[in-house]
């Protein structure tokens, strides 16, 4: 699964943000264990301390489990939220609607009530 760096933000953000999307979207799910720091720093290009500091922003959002020189494992589960507003509005995200753009449409949405 490779992807191209935006450079608009640091890389190691940018794998965090990306390997988040894998997990929401399912493509990793509960248990999986992900690529090896260094594995992954060989796929996408990068010092393995660079993913190190993905996986340990992941592991501070909620995402992941890392377990020394065992890895790093998916600890999000869908079930916790599993909510259609919460697929809707990443998959909104993830097309390139600002946060700004979103609540101007909820806006619009409930202007009548």
């Amino acid at each position: 699964m490779a992807f191209r760096f935006s450079g608009k933000q640091d890389v190691y953000i940018e794998i965090a943000e990306k390997y988040k999307e894998y997990i929401i979207s399912g493509i990793y799910k509960y248990g999986d264990k992900l690529p090896s720091v260094r594995q992954l720093g060989l796929e996408l290009g990068v010092n393995p301390n660079t993913v190190a500091r993905s996986y340990s922003l992941l592991e501070v959002w909620g995402f992941i489990n890392a377990i020394s020189k065992k890895g790093a494992f998916v600890i999000y589960n869908e079930a916790s939220t599993n909510c259609p507003l919460f697929k809707a509005i990443y998959e909104l995200k993830s097309s390139g609607i600002s946060y700004e753009e979103l609540l101007d449409i909820a806006k619009e949405v409930y202007k009548n009530d």
